[in-house]
């Protein structure tokens, strides 16, 4: 191998990936995870949390896309939206595209990565956080969801670190967690969250799952592999009244009408994902 600085980043229980590194930009163990921004050979600008890839420049719009634009295009009206998680502020920047949303509440854990992320990733989260809709929480989502009062947002989105990666993250893709997550919703509210790898992981994706159908009466699963991940990554979206698999056939028009653009995610893509089926080892 030739010489220089590499990260190697566990993907499934029995694989590693080796990215080369270009730059690290910066370094930090904060009081919760170590967070590096570097520049990575082939993927440009990337955010890494204890040793897993978060964002990077050149693949994160699948990530962000797919975990946003079909939980948001499913509420006929999303204007209070909670993101939990999601410091880098890629998926605070798609949720705004919606011109229907009047207030995006962002709550991260992490002061370090969000204050690094306004920093260093602009190029990614757009100015997202300057946007006047916006409100940054600097708390445990966890308990930030506990004691907000019941019936106030209209979509959550979980964009945490994964169910296997970081011991922070674990509680929040509990049962009794996603009974507080449907507590704060709106009755025809909608959430949505990552949940992991479904082919390297299969028994935490499972318990996401599980989490989500013990509270939801409509869910709904689909999958991307993402090149930076090395793995599929698994969405799991959940309403009361609201099915992914109707809202997708005018998923277009929704799109359009809100002015949202983007680079991935059209109705023929999610609709193919949903009807391609989640993969298992």
């Amino acid at each position: 191998m030739e010489e220089g600085l590499i990260i190697v980043e566990p993907a499934g229980k029995h694989m590693k990936l080796i990215f080369r590194v270009k730059k690290i930009i910066a370094l930090e163990k904060t009081p919760y995870q170590e967070a590096v921004f570097a520049e990575i050979e082939g993927f440009g600008k990337s955010l890494l949390l204890d040793n897993y890839i978060q964002v990077s420049e050149r693949d994160e719009y699948f990530y962000h896309e797919l975990l946003v634009h079909p939980a948001m295009t499913m509420h006929p009206n999303p204007e209070r939206v909670l993101i939990l998680g999601g410091g880098d502020g890629c998926a605070l920047r798609e949720v705004l595209k919606h011109n229907t949303v009047r207030e995006a509440v962002l709550v991260d854990i992490d002061p370090v990565v969000v204050e690094f992320s306004k920093k260093y990733l602009e190029p990614l989260h757009k100015g997202s956080f300057n946007d006047p809709r916006v409100k940054v929480v600097i708390m445990d989502g966890l308990k930030y969801v506990k004691e907000s009062p019941s019936n106030q947002f209209d979509v959550v989105i979980m964009d945490l670190t994964d169910p296997y990666a970081a011991d922070i993250a674990k509680p929040l893709y509990s049962p009794e967690f996603l009974s507080e997550v449907k507590r704060v919703l709106k009755p025809n509210g909608v959430v949505v969250t990552q949940a992991g790898s479904s082919y390297f992981y299969l028994n935490e994706y499972n318990y996401v799952l599980e989490s989500v159908k013990k509270n939801f009466k409509n869910t709904a699963e689909y999958w991307f592999w993402m090149p930076s991940f090395g793995l599929n990554v698994n969405f799991i979206v959940g309403s009361e009244v609201y099915n992914l698999w109707e809202t997708v056939k005018s998923m277009d028009e929704i799109l359009e009408k809100r002015g949202v653009t983007t680079r991935f995610v059209k109705a023929r893509v999610v609709e193919g994902l949903l009807k391609l089926g989640v993969i298992y080892p």
